[in-house]
């Protein structure tokens, strides 16, 4: 079983032998992690549950840890979710590696569709599980937006989307996420949307591949999933608090796998995970950041402002070439985009000549930062 290097280890041998502008601080924008503290009561709700170590976790999630992923479903997307339809899981990066591989495990030659550029553990459960990998390859030119030949469609197992996109920060609209629930059903693959930067959106709000199904009459969700996380949130990563959600005839065959899997999420994190998914002021106040920062990119750059995320997908001559200068000369990191994604069948990376910056400081940093990418740009 062989992996591909993660982008961040080909970024730190790319920078090793630079030495960089010593003069300046180091400001890093690769990393999808906010970089501000976890709201207090989240903290407090931690803290005031150490007790709880004492037991063991169940693998299925505590009562109030679903419940209030099952409510933040019902309040955000009116998606009334039952019990047998939501997994509590310990972030979703394990979700995406180990469902896959229990989704595929019977299966002959599978196949395995992702969208490109993606997250890598995406290409990384495509491997564990020996599945053929279909490269949705995602450009300016189709609106960062992906499509499958029919073809493509029924050889296809299994099918992930990524929307709000990272890192091209596109959005689906109900319509056309309603379109891909139609075609998961016509085609017979299992279609799971990973929705980790729904509520990092800016003015509207992004809708949901469960919001979806239901608009177009898949009441059962019967194809359909959706993982989501709180990590970008609640800028609480270390919290390792997700979910997939959906088919319920899924889940219940993945649920038991999971009693084999041993990721179940310790207690205290459960606790302050409930009610940091139960409260939605914290997160209002973080997109106001989010939006502050985009525009101070707008106003150097000239960036467009996204509808969601906290990424922009900016284009240049030579992705590499400016990464390097970029950290010489003004000490800041960001991620080439050829670094996440792969060649398609024609030998062409569409990450190629792109670089990803994320947004995730404050606006005093980030105005820091986007100044020396101005510069850069026209030294």
């Amino acid at each position: 079983m062989k992996f591909e290097s993660y982008p961040f280890e080909k970024l730190n041998t790319l920078l090793a032998d630079i030495s960089p502008n010593q003069d300046k601080k180091l400001i890093a924008l690769t990393i999808g992690e906010p970089q501000f503290e976890t709201p207090s009561f989240i903290q407090d709700a931690l803290k005031n549950s150490s007790s709880l170590l004492k037991k063991y976790p169940k693998t299925a999630g505590e009562k109030e840890t679903q419940a209030a992923m099952i409510n933040f479903n019902k309040k955000r997307f009116n998606v009334n979710l039952k019990e047998d339809e939501l997994i509590p899981c310990f972030g979703t990066r394990e979700v995406l590696f180990n469902f896959p591989q229990f989704l595929l495990f019977d299966v002959k030659n599978p196949v395995m569709a992702f969208t490109n550029p993606f997250y890598q553990i995406y290409e990384g459960s495509a491997i564990a599980s020996r599945a053929k990998m279909v490269l949705l390859n995602l450009t300016k030119g189709n609106e960062f937006k992906p499509s499958m030949s029919e073809e493509q469609m029924q050889e296809a197992d299994f099918v992930i989307l990524n929307f709000p996109n990272n890192p091209t920060a596109s959005v689906l609209s109900l319509e056309e996420l309603g379109e891909w629930v139609l075609l998961a059903l016509k085609y017979d693959f299992v279609l799971m949307n990973d929705e980790c930067y729904s509520e990092i959106y800016i003015d509207t709000p992004p809708p949901s591949l469960l919001e979806a199904a239901k608009h177009v009459g898949n009441e059962s969700l019967q194809n359909t999933l959706v993982i989501n996380s709180i990590s970008k949130r609640s800028s609480a990563p270390g919290l390792r608090s997700g979910f997939i959600a959906g088919d319920a005839q899924i889940l219940k065959s993945y649920m038991q796998y999971r009693t084999y899997v041993g990721c179940a999420s310790p207690l205290p994190l459960q606790a302050a995970a409930a009610v940091a998914w139960e409260d939605e002021k914290h997160v209002r106040a973080s997109r106001i950041i989010y939006k502050k920062n985009f525009e101070i990119a707008h106003e150097i750059l000239g960036t467009p402002i996204p509808q969601a995320s906290f990424y922009i997908w900016f284009s240049v001559d030579d992705e590499i070439a400016f990464t390097k200068k970029l950290f010489k000369e003004h000490h800041v990191k960001v991620l080439p985009g050829s670094f996440l994604a792969r060649d398609d069948e024609k030998g062409e990376n569409p990450g190629k000549g792109y670089i990803r910056i994320a947004l995730v400081h404050d606006a005093v940093t980030t105005r820091q930062a986007m100044e020396a990418i101005h510069t850069c740009l026209n030294s």
